[in-house]
């Protein structure tokens, strides 16, 4: 699920700790690739953030599971279940009670 919030002159990778999430680096697409455990190292949720002009586009999903071979992206994600929307939800509160 992708979704956009105003930027307000946040630094990015201080903003995702702010949620909960560990930035694991960037993508070759300057995507800040980020993930939060709900327990354990799965299930996950799994960010992609990138800023773009006044805005921070946010690709998310949750990872139910390792990937099943090395090297392979395959992961049993989910990206439009109700626990997904509630975690857009709970970024959506946290970024704009601070602003």
């Amino acid at each position: 699920m992708t979704f956009k919030l105003n930027n307000l002159h946040y630094n990015l990778p201080g903003l995702v700790r702010r949620l909960g999430y560990k930035p694991m680096g960037y993508t070759p697409q300057n995507e800040l690739n980020c993930v939060r455990p709900l327990g354990g190292n799965y299930p996950r949720f799994h960010i992609y953030a990138k800023e773009e002009t006044r805005v921070i586009v946010f690709n998310i999903h949750l990872d139910q599971k390792k990937p099943s071979y090395e090297g392979t992206p395959a992961h049993g994600g989910d990206y439009e279940s109700d626990t997904v929307r509630q975690e857009v939800e709970r970024i959506k509160e946290i970024i704009y009670e601070s602003a």
